[in-house]
């Protein structure tokens, strides 16, 4: 059985200029209520600073305690918490996110994130502790819900003898998640015994499934988990908009703004758009560029067209010079992506399927991006509960 969750950055494609903020926010929490309506397992909220060009989502506790106090079911998510301690230290993350399980009824998923790009560059980050800061955070935070006294002393962290409060509602304590684009990422996850979240972006389905399989290994590996149970889930993120038809699809910008979305997470996660394209190009997630120093001595921000780039990178230089996409133009382009989900109901369970074959447990689905107008989001909501739900539902997961 494999389970729908939303994945949600809170964005406007530009030129947008901050407009109705207030709007947008009302939006969101309309959408909320309408995956809860739709079935939808978990509303899964992202956390970015500092990155108007995309992503409004920068107090994700803030907005994930609105959705559980408007919702009754829906499982609120926090993929992830940007986990070096320089932005968030895991005292505050335990005590926040304990807050929200009380609040929610114990309805959270806490994932937490390595970040990079300009977060790092905002809050003086150092790229080389980064990931131990990671690990650590992981193995603190389940010792904070559940030990009486709490302390730690290590090389870049001190908390003396505390007890940390509130305590989760769930027990032991909720599941906990990492965000992973790498195959070390992956690996990492399985061997603390936490949850895999991946993203595919525009790459190949299958090259996911590779690091998915690295997580089974991670968790081959794993002797002692970070929390107290294991979590060997695998969620998948990725594209997703349905219409009644193609036609529609295609009307509603869908396939522009995944594009949109693909060019403008350059920018916040500071990969030369060179290396961006490159790894594209090559099949893989653009975002292991972050750890491929070779790549990004080329020129940043080169976007010169190649006799051997695929339609796909040939559209996304298009777009980043200027020249106008237009929506058919983007639909016909990525429709053939495996990895992406976008057109009428009986395209996309067959798109689906995909990631069943490979083993996710649950799909991300990025639904509120780009340029999407806000009623098309809706109605993708309901399509979604009527249609990929219950192809799903009661499906054997192949591994």
């Amino acid at each position: 059985m494999m389970k729908f969750d939303v994945f949600c950055e809170i964005q406007k494609a530009f030129p947008w200029n901050g407009g109705d903020e207030a709007g947008l926010f009302r939006e969101i929490l309309a959408q909320a209520k309408a995956a809860e309506a739709a079935g939808f397992e978990t509303w899964w909220q992202v956390e970015h600073h500092g990155a108007p060009e995309f992503s409004y989502s920068s107090a994700p506790e803030v907005v994930l305690t609105a959705i559980a106090m408007t919702t009754t079911r829906l499982r609120v998510g926090h993929a992830g918490v940007l986990a070096p301690f320089n932005i968030n230290t895991p005292l505050r993350v335990a005590e926040r996110a304990a807050t929200l399980d009380v609040l929610s009824g114990g309805r959270l998923e806490l994932g937490l994130a390595k970040s990079g790009g300009k977060e790092w560059e905002t809050f003086g980050v150092n790229p080389d502790t980064a990931r131990d800061q990671v690990r650590d955070a992981m193995h603190m935070i389940p010792r904070m819900w559940t030990e009486k006294e709490f302390s730690w002393t290590s090389a870049d962290y001190h908390v003396p003898p505390r007890e940390v409060v509130p305590k989760p509602l769930q027990q032991p304590h909720p599941r906990l998640w990492q965000t992973c684009g790498s195959p070390d990422s992956f690996y990492m996850a399985g061997e603390m015994g936490v949850g895999a979240l991946g993203t595919t972006l525009l790459s190949p389905v299958a090259f996911l499934g590779q690091m998915l399989r690295e997580h089974d290994r991670g968790l081959a590996d794993c002797k002692v988990p970070a929390g107290k149970l294991v979590n060997p889930q695998k969620g998948c993120f990725t594209f997703v908009h349905l219409a009644e038809s193609r036609a529609q699809a295609i009307a509603n910008g869908a396939a522009w703004s995944a594009l949109w979305y693909v060019n403008a997470a350059p920018v916040v996660f500071k990969v030369p758009r060179r290396v961006w394209y490159d790894m594209i190009k090559a099949g893989l997630h653009p975002n292991s560029a972050r750890d491929t120093a070779a790549l990004a001595e080329r020129d940043p921000n080169e976007t010169k067209i190649e006799p051997d780039d695929p339609p796909v990178v040939v559209v996304l230089k298009r777009m980043a010079m200027g020249e106008t996409i237009s929506h058919d133009e983007a639909h016909e382009v990525l429709e053939p992506l495996d990895s992406v989900v976008i057109g009428d109901p009986a395209h996309c369970v067959e798109k689906m399927r995909g990631y069943e074959a490979i083993g996710a447990d649950r799909m991300m689905c990025l639904m509120q991006f780009g340029s999407i107008p806000h009623a098309a989001v809706l109605k993708s909501f309901e399509l979604v509960g009527q249609h990929l739900l219950p192809a799903f539902s009661g499906a054997e997961l192949v591994r």
